[in-house]
């Protein structure tokens, strides 16, 4: 037999022991619940229960999901990299898109490491990409706020980066190496090659390098590029110092284009790393395989190894590697930017000393 209480909205047939619960409330909504009680006291037990979960739930934030945080950080953030970034989270939103924040943790992600790890991905590549994805936590968490001004996700998790022992090693070129490779290379990969091993500069910043970031400096004749903090990887100011030879290789570029230094057939380049970049790599008999660095970035391991060789002091070599830490200043005197221009210098008379490499 079906009885009501005088609790509106709570049913209980005491033959079966089944309830439910439909109930109206004010600010709160319709609320349902279904349940089974031996007795009228376990009713009303899940009855309170039933209405304070909902509250509970309605007074709760909100939280929205990792594909409306995704979003949002695309479309706010202005970093030159930010179209890896969104190819980052291509990959990661059939895996994490439609989960609430809340929900994205060690634990939930792990399938998609594993899942990395099976399509033969390097650890460093599934590591940018959760790199993107501890970012977004973290701007969740301590940066975007509601209108009740209460954070996204109250507290990021701490994700644990996959190492599976697979980095590439670099491979520093020799001069021989050097001149075999670059004979290979198409005119404009070669010229931006050539800055690129005597700078030290990164490829991106090659690829991106301005004219208007071209400094005179007429106490030394010659002139620097101070690269913006926006385009370099730790958000300061670069600074670009030219020997003879990368002097040489800017000045050839004067005239070619109004905005960028190097280009291809009147457009910037996008990238050295390309398919002209690999087949030159193979045909002039360099090492290929995933154990060895074949890319632009070992022009920056040979400008670091070449200072070395050239005797130049840590701390200078630290400074033109733009490796920045509490001892380093990003502030030059001509002075100090001479300093600089000699130790560069010395790049252009180190030929002929003999690369040995450990075996691995």
């Amino acid at each position: 037999m079906a009885k009501r209480n005088s609790l509106p909205g709570l049913y209980w047939d005491k033959e079966t022991g089944k309830g439910s619960i439909d109930k109206r409330i004010d600010g709160l909504g319709r609320v349902r619940h279904r349940f089974t009680a031996s007795t009228w006291q376990e009713a009303e037990v899940e009855y309170h229960q039933a209405i304070a979960v909902a509250k509970t739930e309605a007074a709760a934030p909100k939280l929205r999901t990792f594909r409306e945080a995704a979003t949002k950080y695309l479309n706010e953030e202005t970093k030159t990299s930010l179209s890896r970034d969104a190819g980052c989270l291509a990959n990661l939103e059939p895996w994490l898109g439609g989960l609430r924040l809340d929900q994205i943790h060690q634990g939930s992600i792990q399938p998609y490491i594993d899942h990395r790890r099976e399509q033969g991905a390097k650890s460093a590549t599934v590591i940018r990409e959760l790199s993107v994805v501890r970012r977004i936590l973290t701007l969740t968490s301590r940066v975007w706020r509601d209108l009740d001004n209460q954070p996204w996700l109250p507290v990021a998790p701490l994700l644990r980066m996959p190492d599976w022992k697979d980095a590439a090693n670099p491979y520093p070129l020799s001069f021989d190496e050097q001149k075999r490779f670059f004979r290979e290379l198409p005119a404009h990969l070669s010229e931006m090659a050539l800055f690129a091993v005597h700078t030290g500069t990164r490829e991106h910043i090659v690829a991106e390098l301005r004219w208007e970031w071209e400094i005179k400096v007429p106490e030394l004749n010659t002139s620097i590029f101070l690269v913006p903090g926006e385009f370099t990887k730790n958000q300061t100011t670069c600074l670009l110092v030219l020997n003879s030879v990368a002097k040489n290789v800017v000045d050839s570029r004067r005239g070619k284009s109004d905005t960028h230094v190097f280009g291809f057939r009147g457009k910037p380049v996008t990238r050295m790393h390309n398919t002209a970049w690999k087949n030159a790599w193979k045909r002039a008999g360099l090492p290929i395989g995933d154990s060895v660095l074949s890319g632009p970035h070992n022009l920056r391991h040979t400008f670091a190894r070449r200072l070395r060789l050239a005797g130049v002091p840590l701390e200078t070599r630290k400074a033109l590697m733009h490796h920045i830490d509490g001892d380093i200043t990003v502030h030059y005197s001509p002075a100090e930017v001479g300093e600089l221009l000699a130790a560069v210098e010395k790049l252009t008379k180190v030929e002929g000393v003999t690369m040995l490499r450990l075996a691995s």
